[in-house]
């Protein structure tokens, strides 16, 4: 964040290192703007500054009326990729598997593939698939959004089709033969600070997910995941 005044970076660096090391605790009060420009011998608008730049990292968080103070940070939750590839809702599965209640809501319609779909699923830009959003929920609180593509043909109509995919392409006779899942960090989109309930500055993992039947991708989604509760563990057959 760009500022005229950057002697508060001097600030910045100092309350991080106290966070860090666990001089500053979790819940821990962090001085007001007036103590700050007391013991660092700064001006207000460089301690108001610094203040804006340690939430938006996620390291702070201001309660209105009583000021900032250091941020919980909760213990990441695992996620193990591909271990129940048989299950309809393989996140799910996971989370249930380690003892939490899980529930999930979605809803399918069509929409065209549009640029970046149809480069994943190659296939023309105009041509209509089944696009279904997921919003999984672990004891109410929201920990996971997906947004999966695929053709028309393959789409489920009833609860009951929706098994696992690779159960279901091959009711249709295709045999998936890889998984191929590209992982980056990035900036939540508005929306989905709000459908995850994020903190400020609190960044999101990005799966990108295709199944392959041979030379062929046949289906196709976008996983969003908040970064401040979990990990994700892939383990590599040998």
């Amino acid at each position: 964040m760009a500022t005229s005044d950057p002697v508060y970076l001097r600030v910045v660096e100092d309350i991080r290192r106290q966070i860090t090391d666990g001089t500053l605790p979790p819940g821990a009060p962090i001085p007001s703007r007036a103590q700050l420009t007391r013991k660092y011998q700064v001006g207000e608008t460089a301690a108001r500054h610094a203040l804006r730049v340690l939430a938006s990292e996620g390291l702070i968080i201001g309660r209105v009326g009583s000021g900032h103070y250091v941020r919980e940070r909760p213990d990441l939750t695992p996620l193990h990729r591909w271990r129940f590839l048989d299950h309809p809702a393989p996140f799910a599965a996971d989370l249930q598997s380690q003892g939490r209640r899980v529930t999930w809501d979605w809803h399918s319609e069509p929409a065209e593939a549009g640029p970046d779909i149809a480069r994943r699923l190659r296939l023309k830009e105009s041509t209509t698939l089944t696009k279904t959003h997921y919003v999984f929920r672990g004891d109410g609180r929201p920990l996971q959004l997906a947004t999966s593509y695929e053709p028309l043909e393959f789409t489920p109509h009833t609860e009951e089709e929706r098994r696992s995919l690779v159960a279901r392409m091959y009711a249709h006779g295709i045999k998936i033969t890889e998984i191929v899942e590209s992982v980056q960090t990035r900036v939540p989109r508005p929306a989905e600070s709000d459908a995850l309930d994020l903190a400020a500055g609190v960044n999101v993992l990005h799966v990108e997910r295709t199944h392959w039947a041979g030379d062929r991708p046949v289906e196709t989604s976008d996983i969003v995941i908040p970064g401040d509760r979990f990990r994700v563990t892939y383990s590599m057959p040998i």
